[in-house]
């Protein structure tokens, strides 16, 4: 009897999930999505409009992710060990929205303490910037971690993780929306205003990712795999097992390559465009939107394919190639030709898309069905990404000086080489890993048939 139910649950896991857990599941990460758009695209070009150094701007950075990095091993080992997804995720949701508001708000420990010296302000930024990433690693690591414990289904991991990155660049082109209303209607003619510009677009924010984690706590049920007979009934498994697999390091380092090539260029971008191209205000928010929207369509096509080993690697490898054409065109563009920069930003957002849909597949191919340990691996993957974007902002940072208003620029700035030469090198890498990648669908049968179906249903 006992066998013939865990023969049931076992072929219910495997069977195409329907539209709707899909899409609730996909909702569930925006408010960490808008508030990470506005955190890599503004944070270092708020703290030194507002007065911080470059590099110090980059400590700030650099504490949260390295809180980043630490939680995310942490909230992995102790969701392998314990489960209640969903506690997770909601725990993190609230203290980033609480930190979040703290850090674009204005200085809250300079009001506290009564003062508004600049290392209180450095402090007062790098403590919330790391309780803001805190919070985000919990609910990062939670909402990745249900992918696998959600279904079995092959095709329907992919549709997950499709899903979700689609509605990142929802929040990515929402974010940007409510920045171009904000600094169309506010102008920043002095530092309060600047603040203001910034708090207005943090609790805006803040609000729609709270709406949307309404849907996603009403339409996701907590993962049951991970309770099932056929998972904690195994022995957990180690770190040690995915330490002896060579896939795990391939697909360690190309995701940690893609999120570099990402978020450095991501980070960068808004001094590029207004900084090195000299184009308008308005300019840091159109382009990155543009980006974006781009990635959302080529991820919308990316849901209906039908995925096996070759195509994954066929399509990162398009995007690391594209990515190298696009990173080398934007370091060598000069501002005199700023214009190209519109279709060069549709060209870095299909890559994008191509790049984190398919190393995000990945992780589930890597996976498979060692569920018991799902969560160290991303949590891991994601310590490498938070630590590894951390210390090439600083170190890139390091080397930036202090613009004065309406100075000139050379050639070779830290931000052209942030938004297109080093990701360009980073998609070689990419490239050269990906050349190394040897998947087998260790299920033909099974796999042929979960090929046949969409990805969604």
């Amino acid at each position: 009897m006992a066998d013939a139910k865990g023969d049931e649950v076992l072929a219910e896991a495997q069977m195409p999930l329907g539209r709707w857990p899909i899409l609730s599941y996909g909702v569930g990460h925006m408010l960490n999505d808008i508030t990470s758009a506005c955190w890599f695209t503004y944070l270092l070009l708020f703290l030194q409009e507002i007065g911080l150094a470059p590099r110090d701007a980059a400590i700030v950075m650099l504490s949260g992710q390295v809180a980043d990095g630490l939680m995310t091993i942490l909230a992995g080992e102790m969701i392998d060990r314990f489960g209640h997804f969903k506690l997770w995720h909601i725990g993190g949701s609230i203290l980033v929205g609480i930190s979040f508001s703290s850090v674009f708000g204005g200085c809250l420990l300079c009001t506290v303490l009564g003062t508004d010296s600049y290392l209180v302000r450095t402090i007062g930024y790098s403590f919330f910037a790391a309780v803001f990433n805190i919070g985000w690693a919990a609910t990062q690591v939670s909402h990745m971690s249900m992918v696998n414990c959600m279904t079995l289904n092959s095709t329907s991991r992919v549709a997950l993780a499709s899903c979700r990155n689609a509605f990142t660049m929802v929040a990515n082109l929402g974010l940007y929306a409510i920045a171009l209303v904000v600094f169309a209607l506010v102008s920043a003619k002095a530092c309060s205003d600047i603040v203001l510009q910034y708090r207005w677009i943090a609790y805006v924010s803040i609000f729609v990712g709270c709406c949307f984690l309404v849907v996603f706590y009403a339409g996701t049920k907590e993962p049951t795999l991970q309770s099932g007979s056929d998972c904690k009934k195994s022995a957990r498994i180690s770190w040690g097992y995915w330490f002896k697999k060579a896939l795990y390091y391939q697909v360690a380092l190309l995701y940690m390559l893609a999120r570099l090539i990402t978020n450095v260029s991501q980070s960068l971008i808004a001094f590029y465009v207004t900084r090195d191209l000299k184009m308008n205000e308005y300019s840091k928010a159109i382009i990155p939107a543009i980006i974006f929207c781009c990635s959302f369509l080529v991820s919308v096509v990316l849901q209906e394919i039908k995925w096996n080993s070759r195509r994954l690697k066929s399509l990162l490898t398009i995007g690391a190639i594209l990515w190298v054409i696009a990173g080398a065109a934007v370091f060598i563009l000069p501002s005199q030709m700023h214009n190209l920069m519109y279709p060069l930003a549709m060209v870095i957002g299909a890559a994008n898309a191509l790049v984190m849909v398919t190393t995000i597949g990945l992780e589930s191919a890597l996976v498979g069905d060692d569920l018991n340990g799902c969560a160290f691996v991303y949590g891991s993957l994601s310590f490498l990404d938070k630590m590894s974007c951390g210390i090439a902002l600083f170190v890139l940072e390091s080397y930036e000086d202090s613009i004065s208003c309406g100075e000139t620029r050379g050639l070779y700035t830290v931000s052209r080489f942030g938004t297109g030469l080093i990701p360009s090198c980073f998609a070689v890498f990419a490239l050269l890993v990906t050349s190394t990648l040897k998947l087998l669908d260790t299920n033909p049968r099974a796999a042929a048939a979960a090929l046949e179906a969409p990805l969604l249903v």
